[in-house]
């Protein structure tokens, strides 16, 4: 089964917040990162099946950009990531999300 992951970057937490929870609603996906990036701006990064994600990413960046001065500053969709590329990015399924995978 092919896995992807979605990232949302907003400026803002109203809007991040929207993002994720629509996300989580939407499809079958699991929420594996979410921090500040910068500047006020904040991410949300999921994992699940492709086509779940890009349904999901859709949804999330709707609602964020519906959110309260909701701005999406960049997304982006990385199907089939290599497996070497979660020990360097905050992508893996910890033990803190592995209770809520689907």
């Amino acid at each position: 089964m092919p896995i992807a992951v979605g990232v949302i970057q907003t400026d803002g937490f109203p809007a991040v917040l929207a993002a994720a929870d629509a996300m989580v609603k939407t499809a079958s996906v699991t929420l594996v990162s979410f921090d500040k990036a910068e500047r006020a701006q904040f991410y949300v990064a999921i994992r699940g099946q492709v086509s779940e994600v890009e349904r999901s990413m859709i949804a999330g960046i709707e609602a964020a950009e519906q959110s309260y001065n909701g701005t999406v500053i960049t997304h982006y969709t990385i199907p089939n990531p290599p497996e070497n590329l979660e020990s360097v990015m905050p992508i893996a399924f910890s033990d803190e999300v592995e209770a809520f995978r689907v």
